[in-house]
């Protein structure tokens, strides 16, 4: 079986076709800048790189594209569209719509695009892309895979601000999270990894990169997660402020004259690490200034790592006790520095990272980092969120 994995942006696309039954990717590739100047789709298959640059004048033209390469002669990998048994989407937002992952139907899309005002900068980008794949292979079955649904087991008291009641009801504000596929899957491969069931475990798991997330997962379920309404809030992130007194933006929209618009555009785009450092929302040019003795970016660096900290500590008094903190993800995977800052004074609490381990070079393996003397295991584990979709997907089949 085949599941072809789709991720849309609002110019761009992700792709991957997974052979599920060995969860091989057999090809995989993105197609840029849709709809403006300068179009390109990179294909990858059989370790060969393919480049096409052509305008590319909206979604379904994209999907085109990319079935057109998986079948051609040179570049292919299947004879025909017909060995795609089914095309699985990511979409970041479900409110409370959806609780897990839902086949596409007309009735389907008509709440997609209702709750589309959850994710205004990510769920418009997703029904293009759902809507390109049914016009191109309207008999295919399709596959919705919510970055929320693993946060969907959070309980009432974890998920919901303390909002009028009545307005939670009639607007649905509350914590949904995001990355949800990603925290599932590296809960699941470190409870592989530990050899124990996921029920007997109570993990940490740290989506560190440019967006990030940290979620609280007991018997294999989330039971709390930093971000929030939407992916502003949470830990400091690249360009998000992350967790911010609401009183503080009105007082910031007074003095500069913002309205909330602006004010969103501000704390989603201006803010965060390259905010504070005025250097870049880049962990690595951040970690480069901050050796050169540049305060900013020391700074903002300290106020990732020690939010990170903070969160780590709260999760492990929720989830009363723990076996095992995972960090994944760009920075999570790749900076050595970052994971130690986050876990460093936690000896008390059963956390010691072995500065040794640590250091190692990222061969995409799973590393466990922890001091041979730590009670808690400390893993960092490469995330694989299109093989989560493309299961999921093929769960429904």
């Amino acid at each position: 079986m085949k599941i072809l994995v789709i991720n849309a942006g609002s110019s761009s696309l992700k792709y991957q076709l997974i052979n599920i039954e060995t969860e091989e990717v057999l090809a995989k590739g993105n197609v840029e800048r849709i709809g403006i100047q300068g179009g390109a789709l990179t294909h990858k298959a059989g370790g060969k790189t393919f480049v096409i640059e052509k305008e590319i004048k909206d979604h379904t033209e994209a999907i085109q594209l990319v079935l057109n390469e998986l079948i051609d002669g040179e570049a292919g990998v299947i004879r025909s569209m017909d060995e795609i048994d089914a095309v699985g989407h990511r979409v970041v937002a479900s409110g409370e719509a959806f609780k897990k992952t839902t086949l596409v139907t007309d009735e389907v899309m008509k709440t997609m695009d209702e709750i589309a005002e959850l994710a205004p900068l990510h769920n418009p980008a997703a029904i293009k892309g759902v809507n390109a794949c049914r016009a191109v292979m309207p008999d295919k079955k399709m596959a919705l895979v919510f970055d929320t649904s693993f946060h969907a087991t959070m309980p009432d008291y974890a998920y919901l601000y303390a909002i009028d009641y009545d307005d939670y009801k009639t607007y649905q504000v509350r914590k949904y999270g995001a990355h949800g596929t990603s925290h599932k899957y590296v809960s699941q491969a470190a409870a592989d990894y530990l050899g124990k069931n996921p029920e007997d475990l109570k993990i940490i798991t740290c989506h560190l990169g440019n967006g990030s997330s940290i979620s609280a997962v007991k018997g294999g379920k989330c039971i709390d997660t930093s971000m929030g309404f939407t992916p502003l809030a949470g830990v400091p992130m690249g360009t998000r402020s992350g967790d911010i007194d609401a009183a503080a933006v009105e007082f910031l929209c007074n003095k500069k004259g913002m309205d909330i618009h602006e004010a969103l555009v501000y704390l989603n785009k201006k803010c965060g690490m390259l905010g504070v450092s005025g250097v870049s929302s880049d962990y690595r040019d951040l970690t480069a200034a901050a050796k050169e003795g540049n305060y900013r970016a020391q700074l903002a660096l300290n106020m990732f790592t020690y939010a990170c900290k903070k969160y780590v500590g709260a999760y492990m008094a929720a989830l009363g006790g723990l076996d095992a903190v995972v960090f994944t993800a760009g920075v999570g995977e790749n900076t050595p520095h970052i994971r130690a800052s986050v876990l460093a004074d936690m000896q008390a609490f059963g956390i010691e990272i072995d500065a040794k381990k640590n250091e190692y070079k990222n061969d995409g393996a799973i590393h466990e980092i922890s001091a041979d003397t730590s009670k808690v295991k400390v893993l960092v584990i490469p995330t694989n969120e299109e093989l989560v979709i493309a299961r999921e997907t093929a769960a429904l089949l």
